[in-house]
This record gives structure tokens, sequence and C-alpha cells, in this order.
């Protein structure tokens, strides 16, 4: 009883000390901001003195600058210090990170006190700043590659932060030549760029089922996210990949023309980031009239002319898929080896294309080995499946098998924020001529990224392409017993999460308590069945899970024969969640039927101390 009393003593004198150390805080005015709060636990405390900081914080730098409540852009540039009563609101516990915290009475009658030096608020904006500067660069990396959709996003993203700055017309960026741009009025001018290079025509229509072309700078989109209006209401997004995209419209519109509108906001997306949530939804949105287009219906499947931004143009359309494969001269030598009687393989897949169109699925089982029949089934269930375009198939040589590229389908879903995607349905023939698997092809850029390796040997780039195929293939039928076979039972397995750590601290001649708040990239490391665990119970709770791969960066290493280091920018949408990240890869390839991942790792983010995971990690 005595020690408790101790104890209890030596916490009141802390309080008492702090107590006085706010009170001096609360008296210096010229040096200090601060809020206080009351409640019955700390938390609930601290949230209110956070909530009261940041009012200050907000009325401070309003009245220090030449702000209007609402952001508009005039001749292009940004009225200056824009919604500041609402955009620093948008800091909270998690985000900001210099202020430092005091509890004046602990609980059950809690009373904390949060403060922050005039001199640090300066320092509130600068990590926003870097962030736009990050989002800018990405953003023009991914109109380099043909990803609208990356590219739309980064630039919006970046242009909403801009808007909660407090002088964000002195934002800007210096590009490869040296010249800078102030980005209030270059971001805009770079997304109606976008927005000019696509176009979108109809190829044809059956029933309520609707197939668009898109093209960027006149090739087919690698990647574009969009709306339409479907005769009663917008829809969810719909996602195009290689130049495919669909319109399912509302039962009974015979309507002429359809409108589109090319996704750039991405909020459904923004929750990986709080701060930027939080932002998006304070800042009013910036309108982007370039991102509708007016769709023109066609009686048969032939050229559609489309208007876009007012202007109409005329595209021609032999409704084929596009191939996966670079064909220009200068990659030739690189394509694999095509098979020379393709007649039976063709008959095949005709036959498989047509029991997808009639819904007749059992017609075709003879055509499978009994594996290859299951994966079949899970594809055809894999949301509301249809064949896109007519195929143009292309038959290779893949050691003793033979892969047929060409088909692609549209999958598409009753829940989430996403209603529809477009993927390459990839074929695997055994000796026997029958179909022992089927996978999600990678896109353009993706495919080309491996395929122009030409130093390696084509069986290896094939092997490498049919791993990560397979490997995306089976997170979207959500194929556990395969994921365990791939993986080493001793594999390295990493998730990087983005966290704030509180950093708390005592003054040892005041005995103030102060906290901060430090951001942080915490490394997972799970064991397999940790990992493998944690993934059953996401596939059990996701009606869908697609996963798709930007550039691949391969490296083929030094030691251990045909091992490989992969790294890729990925991109992960399921029902209620999506992100986007890095994934990096270590794999055996020695036996190209059984591949082995040695190592997997998963972040955000760059790690502000080493960048990406690389082979030199491990």
């Amino acid at each position: 009883m005595k020690r408790l009393i101790v104890i209890s003593f030596a916490s009141f004198f802390t309080l008492f000390l702090s107590a006085q150390s706010w009170e001096s805080v609360k008296n210096n005015t010229t040096e200090y901001l601060y809020g206080e709060g009351w409640g019955n636990s700390i938390d609930e405390a601290d949230k209110q003195a956070l909530a009261a900081l940041i009012s200050k914080i907000a009325v401070n730098i309003s009245s220090t600058s030449e702000n209007k409540d609402n952001s508009t852009i005039t001749n292009g540039q940004l009225d200056e210090v824009s919604q500041f009563s609402s955009s620093v609101h948008t800091y909270s516990q998690a985000t900001l990170t210099n202020t430092e915290r005091v509890i004046i009475q602990n609980e059950p009658d809690a009373h904390v006190g949060r403060w922050i030096r005039r001199a640090e608020i300066e320092k509130i904006f600068a990590s926003r700043i870097a962030k736009v500067q990050t989002m800018v660069e990405a953003a023009i990396k991914a109109e380099a590659k043909g990803k609208a959709d990356d590219a739309l996003r980064n630039y919006y993203w970046a242009l909403t932060l801009l808007k909660s700055l407090q002088r964000p017309n002195e934002v800007s960026y210096t590009d490869e030549d040296g010249q800078a741009h102030m980005l209030t009025v270059w971001i805009p001018e770079k997304m109606n760029d976008v927005f000019q290079s696509m176009s979108a025509s109809v190829v044809k229509r059956n029933g309520d089922d609707v197939e668009l072309y898109i093209t960027y700078k006149d090739k087919p989109v690698n990647s574009v996210d969009y709306t339409y209006f479907d005769g009663r209401g917008w829809s969810n997004i719909y996602s195009a990949k290689d130049g495919r995209g669909v319109l399912e419209l509302a039962p009974g519109n015979t309507s002429a023309t359809y409108q589109l509108k090319f996704e750039f906001e991405y909020r459904g997306q923004a929750q990986i980031d709080r701060e930027l949530e939080s932002v998006l939804n304070v800042v009013k949105s910036t309108p982007m009239r370039g991102a509708y287009a007016n769709l023109q219906a066609v009686e048969d499947s032939q050229a559609a002319a489309t208007s876009v931004q007012g202007q109409t143009t005329s595209t021609s359309m032999q409704c084929q898929s596009t191939s996966s494969f670079s064909t220009t001269a200068a990659e030739i030598k690189k394509a694999p080896t095509q098979v020379a009687d393709s007649a039976a393989y063709s008959k095949v897949v005709d036959s498989v294309l047509n029991s997808i169109r009639t819904l007749n699925y059992d017609a075709v089982k003879q055509h499978f080995t009994q594996e290859g029949w299951d994966i079949y089934q899970k594809i055809v269930r894999y949301g509301k499946a249809k064949i896109v375009g007519t195929p143009s198939m292309q038959f290779y040589k893949n050691g003793d098998y033979v892969i047929g590229r060409g088909v692609q389908m549209s999958f598409s879903f009753q829940r989430g924020l996403r209603k529809s995607f477009v993927e390459d349905i990839v074929f695997s023939f055994n000796q026997e001529g029958l179909i022992y698997n089927l996978a999600f092809g990678l896109g353009n850029t993706a495919a080309d990224d491996i395929l122009n390796k030409g130093v390696w040997s084509e069986q290896a780039r094939l092997s490498i392409m049919n791993f990560l195929e397979n490997y995306k293939t089976a997170y979207g039928l959500k194929r556990l017993d395969y994921i365990r076979s791939i993986f080493d039972d001793d594999a390295v397995i990493i998730v990087g999460n983005i966290v704030r750590q509180a950093k708390m601290t005592i003054n040892p001649e005041t005995g103030v308590a102060t906290t901060s708040n430090n951001t942080i990239i915490k490394k997972n490391r799970y064991t397999k069945d940790q990992y493998l665990d944690n993934l059953k119970k996401c596939f059990g709770s996701q009606e869908y899970i697609n996963i798709r791969f930007a550039n691949n960066d391969v490296i083929k290493l030094a030691k251990g024969g045909e091992l490989y280091a992969i790294q890729i920018a990925q991109d992960y949408y399921s029902t209620t969640y999506g992100d986007k990240g890095y994934l990096f890869l270590i794999v055996d390839i020695n036996d190209p039927e059984k591949p082995i991942i040695k190592v997997r790792t998963w972040q955000p983010d760059k790690d502000p101390n080493f960048g990406l995971y690389g082979p030199g990690d491990f």
C-alpha cells in the first residue's frame, strides 16, 4: 500500500509541474499557438485539444494571407491560400507531426493541452509539397507508359493537395530541360493534354452491351478508367485495358448517343492515404470539361464516329483484339516462335468461346484436362463473363507446350467501387492438345518489358511471363492451393504499411510529458503459413480481387541458374478496397512448370531510408 501511495504522489507531482508549464505556454501567445480539451479519457480530451489547436492554426494562417474562402482558377492561376478554414482541418493526430502534448489532468476527468511553436507552422505544409512533387513525377512516367489512368489520378491528386497549401502558386516543377512550371497552371494543362490525346469510339452494340475502343495518342490506351450515363444515372467505375472497354446499359435504353466520363478523381482509392482522403473530402472538386465524351451508336461492328470535346473524328476498326506482343521490325526477332500449323488449336478456342457466348459451358469439357477444367469454371464465374471484340489468335511454342493469345473478356460485378474489368485470356495446351491452364494476361507494357529482354533465351522470357500471369490469376481466382505451391516453405515475406507512431518524451527539468507523431513504414514479416492464413481471410471477405501490373524491372541474378528478381508496380482492386504499391519477388524458374518464390515484399511507397526493396536487400 505504501508503494502505491508513493506512485500516486509522484504522478500528482508530475501533473502539477505540467500544469505550471502549460500555463506558461498559454501566456506566451507570441511564441506558441495552443488548444486544450476535456473528456472522460485522455484520447477524447486529446482529440478536442487537437481540434482546438488546428482551428487556431487555420485562423492564424488565414489572418496572415490574402486567401479567399473558395478556391478558383483565374487565368490559369489558383487564388492563393485556398479554403484554409476547411483544408487546414484535414490535419489530424495521425498527420500533424510537429505538435506537442501535455496531460494536465489524468482520467477520469482528463484535461489535455496541445501546442505548436509559431515558427513550426511553415513545416506543416512541407510534407504536402514533397508529396505533390512525387505525384507529378509519377504522372509524367505514367504518361510515357500510356497509362492514362495513373497519369490523371496523380495529376489530380497533386492539384488537390496544392489547393490546401498556404501559397500554392509558389510551388513549381522543373522538367528534364531545366524549365520551371507553376504547378497550379501546368497540372490542368497536362490533364487537358491527356484528355485531348484520348479518343473513344463505339465498336458495336449487342443488346444492352456496348463495346468501346479507346486510344491514347493514336495507340490503344494501356489502361484508363471511366464512368458513363446508363439512362438512369452514372455508373460505377469501369476499366479499359489495351484499348478495350464496355458499357452495360439499362434495359430498354435505345439512345443513339452515350455520354462517357474519363475518371480522374479516384476518391475510392484515396483511402490508402488518410491525409489525401481528408483533403479530397473538404477541398472543392476541380471541374474538367475535357473528361467528357459523347459517343455515337453504330448499326454494325464497323467504324464509329466519336465526338470528344466537340471535335468529331473517325476511327477505322476491324474489331480485333490487340496482341500482347510487339511486332515491329525492330522487335520481331524477340517475339516467341509461332506454331506453324495452328488450325486445330484455333478450332478448340472457337468452341470454348462459343460455349461462353451461349452459356453452354459443359459442351467443351472434353477439350480440358481436369485442372484446366477447374480453372475454366472459375474464370467464367469470375463476375459476369463476356467476350470482347473479335479474337485474333496467335499461337506460340513454349517448350513442349503451346500458348494461345488474342482473346479479351470483360468481367462485371454486382458490388464494389469498380464495376467491370477487361482481361486478356491466355490458353495453354499440353502435348495432347488439351487446355491445361487459363490465365489473365499481362498488359502490353508489362509484357513488352519482359519480351524485349533480347539477351535472355526465349524460354526464360516466356517462363517469366507465364509465372507473372499465373500469379495474378491465382489471386483473382482465389486459388489458395496454387499460391501455397509456389511459395518456398522458408520464403521471406514482408508487407509494409504506413503507420503513425506516437513518441512521448518527458522534460527532466520541468517534468512536462509531450508527444509527437512520426511517419514510418512498418515492415511486418510473415511466415508462409501466417501469410496464407491472412490471404484466406481476405479471399473470403471479397466478391472479387483484381491485380494489374504496370512496368516491370526484371534482373537475372548471378547465382542460382534461372533465378530472377522482379520489381513491379502493382494495382490492387477488390470489392471494398483498392491500392497501389510496389511488389518485389525473387523467383526460381529452373523448373518452368514449378516456379518457386523465395522472396516476396510489398510496400505502399518508397521507404524514406532505402527506397524500394531490391535484390541487394536479401
